[in-house]
């Protein structure tokens, strides 16, 4: 047991000291800019030093942080009370308040807390902070919402040193996190893409207001609709959005950018990969997030083939389990360059596992965690992309990989059982068939607009979710199918009732339950898949057995 006096010696990370005063990491490294004060390092690295703590706690103390709540944490808590479940809307509100001073969107109270935070610290920590509060409200909520801090720290390692000049691009880049960690070197080019126009408005106005001039966000769907359709960067990034299988194959059917087959509809993962390989320059690179699933799913086998017989695909790494903010399963990291016609042929892909290391662990693989297979040994009939079953063909851990798929499947489960909305018996089936609205005439009188997101309301009298709810509905299924069965959203029909906004948005939250209900159903068979397979094959194998309590009488 250790003394008071040992506890007192105790040393802290910034990320600790944050967590103490009740703050993000970004506030911790503005008040050691800031204040001359600030404890010095006690030890650790110049990369992660570490703090004495009871250096700390006198500090916070003196300077009253650890008592009075920050500007970053009122304007936090005041934008939940505004924005709810649309933080993405609340943080390009404050955004577009810090750089034009027009407060539109924002409530009095947190335009004032703005307006505060704006006198006593640059307005680029003040977003940086907003982002840094984002990812860890996702990573805590299971979230896919925004590039995980664990995942962004990845990228930028295995991404490497970005040249002057050099152009980046995203073609899903959200709010702009991994583009902005990526291509924080001095004269970097920066491009991106994003469907959701909140996110993209405030990934642009955060690189404006973070000095970055050179950065241009456009909003859109990229596989549907390229921004950027003749742009080749030298190092494109991407955490493709998990969108479930409609990704647009029917409509993207004999698309250019798939030159090494096209995907199938579960394979949507596979269709951002080549248009982000698509959007590559000779000699450039693509570091891509993938789930660990598309390294081995039967559907993708001919297009990893063409990535691994064309020299394309040069290393794959297994990431930590818990790198991911919505799950404990390990996700990958492709690797892939655009050869110049000069180049040799390779002869291997080079396979990284750090599925043994901490989250937060070292990304420099030790001598027994990478291997370099040669192409032939890869183009066999599974094209396994897995590196753990190259580099531990023969010890394999399928008991700690199930056991990892079980507790994330149970995640997912009850996240699913918290999700799915209470309801109650209503007026009868045809209660609602009253005084409707069509679409046509909602966007004739412009409270509607219609972009790559599909319709969204452009007055607050009518509620976004609940207009997209209802456009989904059977009646309007009917409406919107051709008699070839084909279905589309017929403006000239569809219908939708008339309500009383309070009402209305009380029906929109329970919309947008149910699509995320949707979402996470479509990830929870994903994993079922995952798990079962490996099941039967540690099964047939002998690596797993029954357990001794599962007996048939």
């Amino acid at each position: 047991m250790r003394d008071e006096a040992g506890a007192a010696d105790s040393l802290v990370t910034g990320a600790e000291i944050a967590r103490i005063a009740g703050v993000t990491r970004a506030a911790v490294s503005n008040w050691r800019r800031r204040y001359k004060d600030f404890p010095t390092p006690a030890g650790g690295s110049p990369g992660t030093p570490l703090f004495s703590l009871s250096d700390v706690r006198t500090w916070l103390a003196n300077q009253r942080k650890s008592h009075d709540v920050s500007d970053e944490v009122r304007l936090w808590q005041a934008l939940r009370a505004s924005f709810g479940d649309d933080m993405i809307g609340g943080l390009a509100s404050v955004a577009g308040f810090l750089s034009t001073g027009n407060p539109s969107g924002l409530d009095a109270a947190a335009a004032a807390i703005v307006t505060s935070s704006a006198a006593n610290a640059p307005a680029a920590d003040a977003v940086n902070g907003l982002v840094e509060r984002f990812q860890d409200s996702a990573r805590r909520s299971g979230s896919d919402q925004v590039s995980s801090a664990r995942v962004t720290r990845a990228v930028v390692h295995f991404a490497g040193r970005v040249t002057e000049g050099a152009t980046v691009f995203d073609p899903a880049c959200g709010i702009g996190v991994l583009l902005m960690a990526v291509g924080d070197g001095s004269g970097t080019v920066i491009r991106g893409q994003e469907i959701d126009p909140a996110a993209a408005r405030f990934a642009g106005l955060r690189a404006e207001l973070t000095g970055r001039t050179d950065a241009v966000i456009q909003a859109g769907d990229s596989l549907r609709a390229d921004a950027w359709p003749s742009l080749r960067a030298n190092l494109v990034v991407c955490e493709p959005p998990t969108s479930g299988p409609d990704w647009g194959r029917e409509e993207l059917l004999l698309d250019a950018r798939w030159e090494l087959g096209t995907p199938s509809k579960a394979e949507g993962e596979l269709a951002w990969l080549q248009h982000c390989y698509a959007h590559t320059a000779r000699g450039g690179r693509t570091v891509i997030v993938m789930p660990a699933s598309t390294a081995y799913r039967k559907s993708g086998r001919r297009i990893r083939a063409e990535l691994v017989r064309r020299g394309i695909l040069v290393q794959v790494v297994a990431l930590p389990g818990g790198v991911a903010s919505s799950h404990s399963v390990p996700v990958l990291l492709w690797i892939l360059r655009r050869p110049k016609p000069d180049d040799a042929a390779p002869s291997h892909v080079r396979m990284i596992d750090l599925t043994g290391n901490e989250p937060d662990g070292p990304l420099e693989p030790t001598s027994d965690q990478v291997v370099d297979v040669p192409l032939i040994e890869l183009l066999n009939e599974t094209v396994d992309l897995t590196p753990g079953h190259h580099i531990h063909p023969s010890t394999h851990d399928f008991r700690a990989e199930y056991q990892s798929l079980r507790e994330a499947i149970e995640q997912q489960l009850h996240a699913l059982g918290a999700l799915l909305p209470a309801l109650q018996e209503g007026a009868g089936e045809d209660s609602l068939d009253t005084a409707t609205v069509s679409l046509a005439e909602l966007s004739r009188v412009g409270l509607i607009k219609t972009d790559a997101d599909g319709p969204h309301s452009t007055s607050p009298q009518l509620d976004t979710d609940y207009l997209r709810g209802f456009l989904q509905s059977v009646s309007n299924a009917r409406r919107s199918t051709s008699t070839s069965g084909t279905h589309r959203v017929d403006a000239r029909a569809a219908r939708i009732p008339q309500m009383a906004v309070t009402e209305q948005r009380r029906y929109g939250a329970v919309f947008r339950t149910l699509q995320e209900f949707e979402e996470r159903v479509t990830k929870l068979a994903e994993l079922g898949q995952r798990a079962a397979a490996l099941a039967r094959d540690g099964l047939t194998n002998g690596a797993l057995v029954p357990h001794a309590g599962d007996s048939v009488e």
